[in-house]
């Protein structure tokens, strides 16, 4: 079965409630990084603003920001990036009465009638997850041609061989256009090309090497001697996996580190708000996102990335898939307002694989 990119459904501006509202009102920031009192915060819904009797939809939008009007267009931008003196969105109402219309509904299908009680409609361990595999498979292979497909991974997807070859088939086939890490999956990945082990443990059989605990402070060691996470790859020391491919077939990747970070590896961003911009500037144009087994740069991209996307001035869903053995970690991005995801809790190892059978 093809995948069929779902319709979007614009609101309806001649009914009365949207056509008779007010222009919005803006008022100026008072300083840089400040929004000015009664500031609307954005959501992960389009959202549209009615400025000189036109309704404008923001575009390139994220949660927990503010709208400021920029060459004549909304732009969504994060309080840290705010100029004194630019005109900023107030009002705190979503229904259009203050020129502010948040719109949820414009992918909306169908469901046909639903039953007033039944079970499991949670998603957890025990839920059925062949047709989201199904479903994945479809839209990947869709993806590869007319969109982006990011991916979010933590060291788990690096420590297994089956789970590496999987991925870095992924990667050659063309389903991978960004990855967003921290150090420790670079790592560990770049461990296994090199040394062959993951946190000293062979990638494969598990067994502990002599002064395995060194690998990968050696890797990381060796990688900063090389100047820079390609020219260790280019060097010839590394002979596969995950970064290998990315470096092979320049896929960027994005890498922000923490406090307990080892190291780190040259790419590595130290300061978090030079790395979250880095890492916007792949989420921006991402229209499939997958998170898997990194709590954190989880619901770090799911604060940035909207339910949808403009391409070629067509609205269009972004798919937001996570993925963790964890039922607590794939509830946590939902409870911090990420209502688009799909959750899969699984084996993020196993899942890799089943991926790349699925499509390949």
């Amino acid at each position: 079965m093809s995948f069929t990119l779902p319709q979007y459904h614009g609101p309806d501006f001649e009914q009365a409630q949207l056509k008779n509202a007010p222009d919005v009102t803006f008022q100026p920031a008072p300083m840089d990084g400040v929004a000015p009192e009664g500031y609307h915060a954005t959501s992960i819904f389009p959202e549209y603003f009615k400025v000189n009797g036109t309704w404008l939809l923001a575009e390139e939008s994220r949660m927990d920001c503010v709208a400021a009007l920029r060459d004549g267009k909304i732009a969504v931008v994060e309080f840290r990036n705010l100029k004194a003196g630019e005109p900023v969105v107030v009002g705190r109402t979503e229904d259009g009465s203050q020129g502010i219309y948040i719109y949820a509904n414009g992918f909306n299908e169908e469901k046909g009638e639903q039953e007033t009680f039944s079970f499991r409609q949670g998603r957890s361990r025990e839920t059925a997850y062949s047709m989201d595999y199904d479903s994945i498979y479809e839209l990947l292979r869709y993806e590869k041609d007319h969109g982006r497909i990011l991916w979010v991974m933590g060291p788990a997807c690096a420590f297994d061989h089956d789970a590496r070859d999987a991925f870095a088939a992924l990667v050659r086939g063309g389903y991978v256009h960004g990855v967003l890490a921290g150090n420790a999956l670079a790592t560990h990945d770049l461990e296994a090309g090199y040394l062959r082990t993951a946190l000293g443990q062979d990638i494969y059989t598990q067994k502990s090497m002599p002064n395995g605990h060194y690998n990968h402070i050696d890797t990381i060691n060796a990688v900063r001697l090389a100047g820079s996470t390609a020219a260790f790859v280019n060097s010839g020391k590394v002979k596969d996996g995950i970064i290998y491919e990315c470096v092979k077939h320049d896929v960027p990747f994005v890498l922000v580190g923490s406090v307990r970070d080892d190291g780190p590896l040259p790419e590595v961003y130290g300061n978090v708000y030079e790395g979250q911009d880095a890492m916007r500037n792949l989420v921006k144009d991402a229209t499939t996102v997958i998170c898997m087994a990194s709590t954190l740069h989880t619901v770090a991209t799911g604060n940035m990335t909207p339910s949808y996307r403009v391409v070629n001035g067509v609205v269009r869903p972004v798919y937001f898939y996570s993925v963790d053995v964890s039922e607590f970690a794939v509830n946590k991005l939902r409870d911090r307002g990420s209502l688009s995801v799909r959750t899969i809790v699984t084996n993020v190892q196993d899942f890799v694989v089943n991926v790349r059978k699925g499509v390949m």
